[in-house]
């Protein structure tokens, strides 16, 4: 599996897009983008990325949440490319098929589970591979650094959920991916947050 950090302009609010690629560019692979942002510079970084001979360079979306600066692109995506769009939410335009909890999704030569993380979103999810490690975090408040917050019980649960997997990469939508020691920081995590005072309502 290869991940792509595709290159926006730096000139508009976006969230990161990721490329999920197999390691051979094989017909059965599933060229994903995990998000797709709202910098139409991304179409010129997908044009430039090694998607292989003989396939669409997308073949399918997978949205972590439904907040614009990771979706508004979605519409020159589905012209340009005509994925399938995969989404939580029933309520985003544009989206072919519901994921839930604990559904399975090919993203290039790979398979990640789906874990429904309500905390910045309703919708919100992550996607972890377990053979690589690999953790698409999207917003998700992944790392903790300070005790005093509120956290829903769905968050809760979701995160001791993580916690019990072996992450090794983290992709986040905002910044630079974390690349080590991603176990201990998300067990630090989950100990500030059961610590904290539950949200309300």
């Amino acid at each position: 599996m290869r991940v792509m950090t595709l290159e926006n302009s730096g000139e508009i609010y976006t969230s990161q897009v990721y490329l999920v690629l197999g390691d051979a560019s094989r017909i059965e692979d599933v060229n994903t983008l995990v998000d797709v942002g709202q910098d139409p510079a991304i179409l010129a970084s997908i044009a430039r990325a090694p998607t292989g001979i003989g396939k669409w360079p997308v073949e399918q979306v997978v949205l972590t949440h439904a907040h614009s600066d990771h979706f508004a692109l979605l519409p020159l995506v589905r012209e340009a490319f005509h994925p399938r769009v995969y989404a939580f939410s029933p309520n985003t335009e544009g989206v072919d098929h519901l994921l839930r909890d604990e559904d399975t999704i090919k993203m290039g030569d790979a398979y990640f589970e789906v874990i429904h993380m309500p905390g910045h979103s309703s919708d919100s999810i992550c996607l972890y591979n377990q053979s690589e490690g690999i953790l698409f975090a999207g917003d998700s408040p992944l790392l903790i650094t300070s005790p005093g917050g509120t956290y829903e019980a769905g968050f809760l649960a979701a995160l001791e959920k993580v916690c019990a997997r072996d992450v090794r990469r983290i992709y986040f939508g905002h910044g630079a991916p974390l690349m080590e020691r991603c176990n201990q920081r998300l067990r630090e995590s989950q100990a500030m947050a059961v610590g904290s005072l539950p949200a309300i309502g």
